[in-house]
């Protein structure tokens, strides 16, 4: 069994450019972490390739934070974030 925390929830999504809006309600992530984004309708996990917060590019981001993700596929608002542990 993979361990996982909840970090986040995802609030927007954007077709066009792939990437998910995610408010950071607990803990951090950073760039090269392993997400599992999980709604009622979309399971998947990914490595994280970038983080920006209004067009700037970050390494890590912390609680709190409003963050734009690139993700491999569709996710919805109210989907959960969760940051694969070990």
């Amino acid at each position: 069994m993979v361990e996982e925390k909840k970090v986040g929830i995802v609030f927007s999504y954007y077709s066009k450019l792939g990437v998910a809006a995610v408010n950071l309600t607990d803990g951090s992530l950073k760039v090269g972490d392993t997400i599992h984004i999980l709604g009622s309708t979309t399971d998947f996990t990914q490595k994280l390739d970038s983080i920006q917060i209004e067009h700037s590019i970050l390494k890590e981001a912390k609680k709190g934070q409003e963050i734009g993700i690139k993700v491999s596929d569709r996710v919805r608002p109210h989907d959960a974030v969760y940051k694969v542990l070990g």
